[in-house]
């Protein structure tokens, strides 16, 4: 039965590819007891549409239930945290309380706010802008362009998600509704440039006082250094159309904003910080300043820095003098009757040497005296240009601190050079003193690279001291000089005193390097000269003992080793045996088949006979075809005999030539002896009664000697 008035819309769908299922219900029209609140069920939707009564609903929840039990087991836990809703932030403190990790999470954000400051294009491709709550400040990383009509004090309604931000939690993807122009809020606390630093006001809306330094501008931004109590910041606005900045120098200010983190981005850590002042609507005048700081009274210079003139410390002070030096757009150094005092300056007006200025300045302490930063100069009337003389100084005297900052004149022994700087720089040595002197990198010329080490130079320029901090906080405030550098103004101001001696450390170790590589070589000629030798003389012995043809053993060998053997023998009541061979009709095949033939049967014969016998054994060429084998450490004498059957057996098998076979045999004559009974001379001469015992048998056998042979 249908319900009159009441619409039930059901909507069931499969989500992507991961079967997640949603089923969403909501009363559309009519009311119920419960209010008419929408119930929502989070899963996806595919819309069915089922009207008209509890049947239609019935039905709706049965199919719910059949889907959620065919859904996979798996898939459980993903529709339990879909079903988590984030909760919605409200605050800005709420933001930027968050951690990084819960702001990573793209927490709903609304809150409505006062922008306090909005740059359209800070330069990383992306719009900033903060927005300040009853409760505090948050920063809003908005798309380029995105809005434009947006102005510092206007109130907003925005609308974004949390972000872990680069530092700190921010909002991101923002949606941005004008409610109207509330102003800038008012209230702001004072903190110190400290404070600041420690990261404890990211973002919030804060009000810093101090002297404004120096300005930087771009078609956008002006940029001024504020120098607070404890240190100098970096003061950003987006600029007005027809704004004058330049006014703010040397004027105490009070200026509200919002600090702004200076990061390391890839390790998300804090390296310092600045403010963004929304306008010059949020910078108040505390003291104006002087309208002309070339009509201040002019300090001598020796006076900076004194108790009497410490109460005009804070603002520019005025000085005169001559120009001692200048590297354009960054420093100049100029001397009055009293002292000499170098300036940091971005100003690039050419000025001449001993040329007379006025020069305004914040005067600070830097080394060994004053120095004035963020300084402003003119040429003065007070005459035409004279330069100022050098001072000759030692070493020692320029340390002591009394010629910091002025032009002085030193000698030295050049020893190296700081490859690693751009610029050039010299260092020097001067009795027992070490100092570097510097050339800008735009004031040096090609002469810069004929200054050669070990030669001695006169070096112009100013001398700045710098101090040993510890040893001077353990002095009970006493300055204490750590070293001293030389300031050059050109190549000029580097006189070569004596060309350094060709007898240098370099030179001495190209030589020594020239004579190690000659005693090498030499040493290693000796060598390769013994080695040949060496090699020349195994050679050499080798030839004399071994056969040319086939690499036996000679008969001078045989002999040795006979010896030797003999002696052996009788030590160990061993005995030995001596086979001589002969090669059967050796000499027609030398007249039939060439000499050719007969040196390669006898190559072939000599290789069968080293194969059959062992490695112990001797196998010389006594000459000709003639050969003997020596077999020392014979137990049984029957073993000479069955060696030699061996050697008639397998030197009677064909020698391969030229594609033919030559047919050999060899007799053997052998000769046995026990230890008793050992003689070389006379087992050489039974060896060959054998031999010719065997070839007068008809040849291709053996004979074994026994007494009676030669009588027989």
């Amino acid at each position: 039965m249908a319900v009159p008035g009441v619409r039930l819309q059901t909507s069931i769908t499969l989500r992507g590819n991961r079967d997640l299922l949603s089923y969403d219900v909501a009363r559309c029209r009519g009311r119920g007891k419960d209010g008419d609140k929408p119930v929502r069920i989070g899963f996806a939707r595919v819309p069915v549409c089922l009207r008209h009564g509890p049947a239609d609903l019935l039905l709706a929840c049965y199919l719910a239930g059949v889907l959620l039990l065919l859904q996979p087991p798996a898939l459980a836990a993903p529709a339990t945290a879909a079903a988590e809703k984030l909760r919605t932030i409200t605050t800005a403190r709420g933001v930027h309380s968050l951690s990084s990790q819960e702001a990573a999470r793209a927490y709903p954000v609304r809150l409505r706010g006062v922008v306090t400051y909005y740059d359209q294009n800070p330069g990383d491709g992306n719009g900033a802008m903060f927005v300040q709550d009853a409760t505090g400040s948050i920063f809003v990383k908005i798309a380029q362009r995105v809005i434009e009509s947006v102005r510092p004090g206007t109130l907003i309604d925005l609308r974004g998600v949390s972000n872990a931000g680069e530092f700190a939690p921010i909002v991101a993807h923002p949606q941005i509704d004008v409610v109207g122009y509330a102003g800038l809020p008012g209230n702001p606390h004072q903190v110190s440039l400290t404070r600041l630093l420690s990261g404890a006001e990211d973002g919030q809306w804060v009000e810093v006082e101090g002297v404004v330094h120096s300005l930087t501008e771009d078609d956008r931004h002006a940029d001024l250094q504020l120098a607070m109590a404890d240190g100098t910041i970096s003061i950003l606005m987006v600029k007005d159309a027809g704004a004058n900045y330049s006014g703010l120098i040397d004027a105490r200010v009070r200026i509200r904003g919002n600090p702004g983190p200076l990061f390391d981005l890839n390790r998300r850590q804090m390296i310092g910080v600045n403010i963004h002042c929304p306008n010059l609507s949020a910078v108040e005048v505390v003291e104006r300043p002087p309208d002309d700081p070339f009509k201040l009274p002019v300090i001598p210079i020796n006076r900076l820095l004194q108790w009497d003139l410490a109460p005009l410390l804070a603002h520019r002070v005025h000085v005169q003098g001559r120009v001692t030096l200048q590297w354009p757009g960054a420093s100049v150094c100029l001397r009055d009757a009293s002292q000499g005092i170098c300036a940091q300056t971005s100003q690039s007006t050419l000025l001449r040497d001993g040329e007379p200025i006025d020069m305004a300045g914040f005067a600070s302490a830097e080394g060994g005296g004053p120095v004035l930063t963020d300084a402003v100069f003119k040429s003065s009337s007070a005459g035409a240009a004279a330069p100022v003389p050098a001072v000759p100084v030692t070493a020692e005297q320029a340390l002591m601190g009394g010629y910091n900052s002025q032009l002085i004149q030193i000698d030295g022994q050049l020893i190296s050079r700081d490859l690693a700087s751009s610029d050039t720089t010299l260092l020097l040595s001067s009795g027992r003193f070490i100092f570097k002197t510097i050339l800008p990198q735009g004031l040096g010329g090609p002469e810069t690279t004929a200054w050669k080490n070990g030669s001695v130079l006169r070096i112009t320029g100013i001398c700045s001291v710098e101090l040993d901090a510890q040893r001077s906080v353990m002095g009970m405030g006493t300055a204490v000089p750590r070293t001293f550098r030389v300031l050059m103004r050109s190549p000029a101001d580097v006189v070569v005193l004596q060309e350094p001696s060709w007898w240098t450390p370099a030179h001495a170790a190209l030589l020594l390097t020239l004579a190690l590589i000659v005693t090498l070589a030499v040493l290693v000629w000796v060598m390769v000269l013994r080695r040949r030798i060496r090699e020349s003389e195994e050679r050499f012995r080798h030839m004399a003992q071994h056969d040319a043809l086939t690499g036996l053993a000679t008969r001078l060998v045989l002999n040795d080793r006979l010896t030797v053997a003999l002696e052996a023998a009788k030590r160990h009541h061993n005995g030995l045996a001596l086979l001589m061979l002969d090669i059967d009709r050796f000499k027609s095949i030398n007249d039939t088949r060439g000499h050719h033939a007969g040196d390669e049967v006898l190559r072939v014969t000599a290789e069968r006979i080293v194969q059959a016998v062992r490695k112990s054994d001797t196998v010389a060429r006594m000459g000709g075809d003639e050969f003997v084998v020596l077999l020392p450490d014979l137990i049984d004498p029957r073993a000479a005999e069955s060696v030699a059957a061996k050697l008639v057996a397998m030197l009677s098998a064909p020698v391969p030539f030229a594609g033919r076979e030559l047919q050999v045999s060899v007799s053997i004559g052998v000769c046995t002896a026990a230890p008793g009974e050992l003689d070389p001379e006379v087992m050489l001469r039974n060896a060959d009664a054998a031999l010719y015992r065997a070839k007068a048998k008809g040849r291709n056998c053996f004979e074994v000697f026994f007494i009676g042979m030669v009588e027989a």
